[in-house]
């Protein structure tokens, strides 16, 4: 039995919020040692795109700190999501925080494993063209085959 500790995440979510969490804990992880997996399942396959093009949807997510007070009505209008976007873009940008691209990269070099879940990439009819290369495929029993071992399973 081994002594490296293990991490196991499952990505769901496809938002750029969202996008962050997998890979910051993933990259920090394989830095201090842990053999590290992300299950990526439903609209978290969108994190596994050659184009990465994940936007912000301040609906539904009360906790996102605006610079300024935007009524929930207007944020349904047309546009919002995308000024959103490139508004928390800039300040992530400004902040110094990594793009995602440059995460998942350090993921990739950190040699943490990238499992897309098979039944959602035939239930979407995803093309796996469109997704970047090192991406192993599996289902949930490959998951558990990793996940029943680790230190650490975290739902993001």
């Amino acid at each position: 039995m081994s002594d490296t500790k293990k991490l196991a995440i499952i990505a769901t979510k496809g938002t750029l919020d969202w996008a962050y969490p997998p890979f910051i804990l993933a990259s920090t992880a394989a830095a201090l040692g842990y053999e590290t997996q992300i299950f990526f399942t439903f609209y978290g396959l969108q994190m596994l795109r050659k184009e990465l093009n994940l936007k912000v949807s301040p609906l539904g997510n009360p906790g996102m700190p605006m610079p300024m007070p935007v009524p929930v009505l207007m944020q349904a209008l047309p546009g919002m999501q995308s000024f959103i976007t490139g508004m928390m873009k800039k300040t992530m940008k400004d902040k110094g925080v990594a793009s995602l691209e440059d995460l998942r990269e350090l993921c990739q070099e950190a040699e943490v494993k990238f499992i897309a879940c098979q039944m959602t990439v035939d239930l979407f009819e995803f093309d796996t063209k469109d997704f970047i290369d090192g991406v192993e495929y599996g289902g949930a029993a490959t998951f558990f085959e990793f996940a029943g071992e680790s230190d650490i399973c975290l739902y993001i």
